[in-house]
């Protein structure tokens, strides 16, 4: 994404990048094609014990489930979101001629725990979009497959979840889409694209909800929206409603303004990610007649093809009392040796002002192995928020069932481990020593996080500490 301009702290670690970045620096998540994802992510995550399938159902289970009364509403609350039309899933789960000639492979990907996509150690931290199966709903799977997937009494089916078409937020308030396609090549790299979009918003809008859609899913490594408040010095030369590089920039600070921003993050995407849905109160900001700016990196997919992405916003009812910042822990300034399976980078810095802790995002490419973020206490240890076995063809967000108030000067870490050796089958080049790059044969380490705070601050504002502790205060 952005190579944003980092903001520095005081150095808590020789020798350690000591960084919380005030914006997306990264081609951010980046899974390949996304609807090959939920067949390739299905495959277990490198150097994780593969569970093997539950054959057999426990004997809480006496007479066989049925699709209509049992099997349906599991596929409803956990499946359906991906497996409907227009959606990610390979295959559609919306009745039962759709999921029938699929049940033994339902069953398996349940038991083995691939599907529905969470990565997040249950041992650690509690999160409210955990989409994990309960052993009861993984032994109805496996019970229904067994009986040769009966149908059952229609009439005991549960009502039908209703989707918003094209959507997984509900029907949009505004949608702001880029006004010109991006033609994409069928082979080669493909530098950041980036199209400035006018909203037309008259007003201040604060957005509870919003999701990125690509047109061209398969195409996409990563989508950033970024807000550009009016009379904004950024891209200030760049074109409007049209779609361009780096390269066609002819002002050298426009060139810049390609790579480095401090404009605030509207959304991030990537194949696999959720849309953003903020709790009651907290909520993001755009100011009347900003632009969005539409960065998208993409990727070759043997053909070439357009893409013409939308953002969906759906507008808080009332003026929420913290704004909702996009942050993130990032350390660029590393070299992966060739061979090594298990290389470990950090970086860690402390919060300028009060925030509460909302969500992770964890960013890392082909490489990627684990990835944690701790809360560092005063005398160096480390209490853990979440450790993730890191899956590039899913790339999640994880959000803190109870949101986390943190005080000025908490120290948060982020921790990463890869494998470039041979033995991991996603490595582009085992032999290569590995650094910082926009690519995905290159690597990234991006710790991004979202914090709820004061209404009335803004970024820029929030990185201006009102005092220079010291002694940070720490839970």
């Amino acid at each position: 994404m952005y190579n944003s301009r980092a903001v520095n702290f005081p150095s808590e670690g020789p020798g350690r990048s000591s960084r919380i970045h005030g914006l997306l620096r990264v081609p951010l998540p980046v899974l390949v094609l996304l609807l090959l994802a939920a067949t390739r992510a299905a495959s277990p995550q490198q150097n994780q014990p593969t569970p093997q399938p539950q054959t057999e159902p426990s004997q809480a289970l006496v007479a066989a489930p049925t699709y209509y009364r049992d099997v349906l509403p599991i596929l409803q609350q956990h499946c359906q979101s991906c497996h409907r039309a227009g959606e990610i899933g390979p295959m559609q789960l919306m009745s039962y001629a759709q999921a029938r000639p699929f049940a033994r492979a339902i069953a398996d990907s349940a038991a083995k725990r691939e599907m529905p996509p969470w990565f997040a150690d249950p041992a650690i931290g509690h999160f409210s979009n955990d989409p994990s199966l309960t052993p009861q709903e993984i032994d109805t799977l496996v019970s229904w497959a067994n009986a040769q997937a009966p149908a059952g009494d229609p009439h005991a089916a549960p009502r039908s979840r209703q989707w918003p078409e094209g959507w997984m937020i509900p029907q949009p308030d505004a949608v702001v889409r880029m006004p010109k396609p991006v033609a994409l090549p069928a082979h080669g790299d493909i530098d950041y694209t980036y199209e400035i979009v006018p909203t037309g918003f008259n007003e201040d809008k604060w957005v509870q909800m919003s999701e990125i859609q690509p047109s061209s899913r398969a195409n996409v490594h990563h989508a950033v929206v970024y807000v550009r408040p009016p009379n904004s010095p950024w891209l200030r030369h760049a074109p409007v409603g049209v779609p361009f590089q780096g390269a066609d920039m002819t002002d050298e600070q426009d060139r810049k303004d390609t790579r480095f921003t401090q404009a605030d993050i509207l959304l991030v995407y990537a194949p696999g990610s959720s849309p953003d849905n903020w709790p009651e109160g907290m909520a993001k900001f755009i100011p009347a007649g900003s632009d969005l700016v539409f960065q998208m990196h993409y990727m070759a997919h043997g053909h070439p093809t357009t893409d013409q992405s939308s953002i969906g916003i759906i507008f808080a009812k009332n003026p929420p009392q913290q704004r909702v910042l996009t942050l993130q822990l990032t350390n660029d300034r590393f070299v992966i040796p060739p061979g090594v399976d298990d290389y470990r980078i950090e970086v860690h810095g402390s919060l300028p002002n009060d925030a509460t802790l909302l969500s992770f995002f964890p960013h890392m490419h082909l490489r990627g192995k684990r990835f944690e973020y701790n809360l560092l206490r005063v005398d160096k240890t480390a209490e853990p928020l979440l450790r993730v076995n890191y899956n590039f063809y899913w790339q999640l967000s994880y959000r803190l069932a109870e949101p986390l108030a943190l005080p000025a000067g908490a120290v948060l870490q982020a921790v990463a481990w890869y494998d470039n050796s041979k033995n991991n089958p996603h490595n582009p080049d085992p032999d290569a020593a590995v650094r910082w790059g926009d690519q995905t044969y290159d690597e990234m380490m991006v710790g991004f996080f979202d914090v709820a705070v004061r209404a009335d601050l803004d970024k820029p504002r929030y990185f201006i500490r009102s005092s220079d502790p010291t002694q940070p205060q720490q839970r």
